[in-house]
């Protein structure tokens, strides 16, 4: 029995140890109003992205791996994917300090 107390004893500090506090971000976040992005699945060099204000914007396109694999600043609402090959892509549009982020397949 005494061994009992003793292991209890001893793991008391770990458990206790290991409960500490999580803060979450509870930042509202800040999405561009009336975003569309067309056609996609694209299967031209051309994709339309349009907002509620249509300023001017930041693209950028990340791969499968991450890495950025086109980055444009477009002031109509026209992307030029030329460069692209077939596949899936990460799409970052940024407007106003806003950001919004969709899926991009290319065929």
């Amino acid at each position: 029995m005494k061994k009992l107390y003793f292991i209890l004893l001893m793991a008391l500090p770990i458990l206790t140890y290991g409960q500490e506090l999580v803060s979450i971000n509870t930042e509202p976040i800040q999405e561009l109003k009336g975003f569309k992005m067309y056609p996609n699945p694209a299967y031209g060099d051309e994709v339309y992205i349009t907002t509620e204000s249509n300023g001017s914007k930041d693209i950028k396109i990340y791969d499968v791996f991450g890495e950025v694999v086109l980055t444009d600043r477009i002031t109509t609402n026209t992307l030029d994917i030329s460069r692209l090959v077939p596949g899936v892509y990460v799409l970052q549009v940024t407007e106003d300090k806003k950001t919004m982020t969709r899926k991009l397949v290319v065929k």
